[in-house]
């Protein structure tokens, strides 16, 4: 049974073949890892580093400011908005330029007999 104090998921559990050949457990501090965008893998800047720090900030300190903060670069926030907006706007674009729909709308002249 292991410590208390190694209960918590804090700590990593790493198994180590000692020089008899018994295998035990050590128990590691987790690696203060960066947070990294979610599309291409860069790592956020804005973002502290340190989980103590990220633990200890309010919210807003924690991320930008901006849609997706925390979660995608600038770059790749840039091309998913360009994305978005241009799949709005094909639809739009084609019902306005389509010939047949303007043809359609006008008025047809009424046979007099």
């Amino acid at each position: 049974m292991p410590r208390p104090v190694y209960r918590s998921r804090s700590y990593k559990k790493v198994y180590r073949r000692t020089p008899s050949g018994r295998t035990v457990v050590h128990y590691e501090r987790k690696k203060n890892t960066p947070m990294k965008c979610a599309r291409c893998g860069t790592i956020l800047a804005g973002v502290p580093i340190k989980e103590s720090e990220r633990r200890t900030l309010p919210k807003t300190l924690k991320r930008p400011e901006r849609i997706f903060g925390g979660v995608l670069c600038p770059r790749c926030l840039k091309t998913v908005i360009k994305r978005v907006i241009r799949e709005e706007l094909v639809p739009v674009l084609a019902t306005k330029s389509s010939p047949q729909q303007t043809v359609a709308t006008q008025p047809q002249p009424v046979a007099q007999s």
